[in-house]
């Protein structure tokens, strides 16, 4: 049997190093020692890591993997089938109703965007009167922002509580793959509080709540995530252009991440077939930015 070290299966693989380290960890896959420390993997290691790659590319998480590759190694297909299937049924119901949603966002956005062309060019100021946020149907604003799996979120004018209220309202909008029936889309706080919330990755400790394995694991899943990403500066932090199709996973880290880095600021922008994830921090947090994101794939 071929014996490889670790850097020779990342190659093979395609699969970073520090991703084969955090799977070796996760019970994903096992590796002999040479007497001096060395890991060392057999050639099956290679179908393996193909296997593992082709669950994560169906969404699965870690732990479903997991018994989905202890299902594989028995060796009867017939048991992957079944073992497999509902959880592809699964994840197919989820990702039809996040189309539902992009798709009643994206008929929100136009309606707004019509409304807007069609109000005349005043030369005072804007004022209430206008209502260039409030569309036909009554949606009263048309913003997104990703703080977890894909979601459509509207931002902007007051709620109607007063200035800086918090509080937040569904509101009707009509169109997309509802037949145009009514949709709740979820109106935020108003522009005073969101301004506030927006600021306070700027004031929030630069430290990270994670240690050990944890920060092992958030590193790799990151590094795993962003891999072949094309990376830009923007002020104060970094872009990174990645396939649409990662979308779910990134926002799900953006949120995990923000809970124990609270001094990240994650904004995901959906363009076609391209996902822009951009992230900012501190200047004291530039550091551990960079390490995170601006690496070597």
């Amino acid at each position: 049997m071929t014996s490889m070290r670790i850097s020779q299966l990342a190659e093979r693989s395609g699969v970073p190093a520090t991703t084969l380290r955090f799977y070796e960890s996760a019970g994903l896959l096992s590796a002999d020692r040479t007497p001096a420390k060395y890991r060392m993997y057999g050639e099956d290691a290679v179908d393996r890591l193909a296997f593992i790659g082709a669950a994560k590319h169906l969404g699965l998480a870690l732990e479903e993997i997991g018994e989905l590759v202890g299902v594989w190694e028995a060796g009867a297909c017939r048991d992957v089938k079944a073992d497999l299937r509902p959880r592809i049924s699964a994840r197919l119901a989820e990702a039809e109703a996040r189309t539902a949603e992009l798709a009643a966002f994206t008929a929100s956005l136009r309606g707004a965007l019509a409304h807007l062309d069609a109000l005349p060019d005043r030369a005072g100021r804007c004022d209430p009167e206008c209502g260039f946020l409030a569309p036909a149907a009554g949606a009263r604003s048309v913003s997104a922002r990703a703080a977890g799996p894909v979601s459509a979120s509207a931002a902007g004018s007051d709620t109607g509580q007063g200035p800086g209220s918090s509080a937040s309202a569904p509101v009707p909008v009509s169109g997309g793959a509802h037949g145009g029936q009514p949709v709740d889309v979820v109106l935020s706080p108003g522009r005073r509080a969101a301004g506030e919330e927006a600021e306070r990755w700027r004031s929030a400790p630069v430290a990270c709540s994670l240690g050990g394995d944890g920060l092992h694991e958030r590193t790799a899943r990151w590094r795993e995530a962003v891999a072949g990403a094309t990376r830009a500066a923007v002020p104060e932090g970094l872009r990174l252009t990645l396939p649409v199709d990662r979308v779910t996973r990134v926002a799900e880290l953006a949120a995990a991440e923000q809970e124990c880095c609270p001094f990240f600021d994650f904004r995901l922008h959906l363009d076609g077939p391209h996902l822009h994830l951009e992230v900012r921090a501190p200047s004291d947090g530039g550091t551990l930015l960079t390490d995170l994101f601006d690496s070597a794939d």
